[in-house]
């Protein structure tokens, strides 16, 4: 079943890998946001499927803007995506709610996580 994704990371060059890997799973990356604070923006106004959300941004970490769009959607479905500690900070985004946790670098693992969250 295709997904309605936000894509959530303050490197463009991130952004565009997620997009090129979801797209030949028929996902449709639907927005873009470089910072926590768009995040919330445009999850509020485009009501995406899922969320893919680095965690160190500037203007507002990745944590803190899953929290708004929770507290927003309780139903919201994200997966983190980032190349820090996952022991640490896995356990971090599952107390907040995530779908899961993945290195950036696990792109097998992430499409698992889209296509059975």
């Amino acid at each position: 079943m295709s997904k309605r994704i936000l894509v959530v990371d303050d490197s463009a060059m991130m952004r565009k890998l997620i997009t090129k890997m979801v797209g030949p799973g028929g996902h449709v990356v639907v927005g873009e946001a470089k910072n926590g604070l768009e995040a919330v923006q445009l999850y509020k106004s485009l009501r995406p499927d899922l969320v893919t959300m680095d965690i160190t941004m500037r203007d507002m970490d990745g944590f803190a803007a899953a929290k708004e769009i929770l507290r927003f959607d309780d139903a919201a479905q994200i997966i983190f995506l980032s190349n820090l500690d996952v022991d640490r900070y896995g356990q971090d985004a599952q107390r907040l709610g995530a779908v899961g946790y993945v290195n950036k670098h696990q792109s097998r693992e992430l499409m698992d996580m889209i296509n059975n969250p």
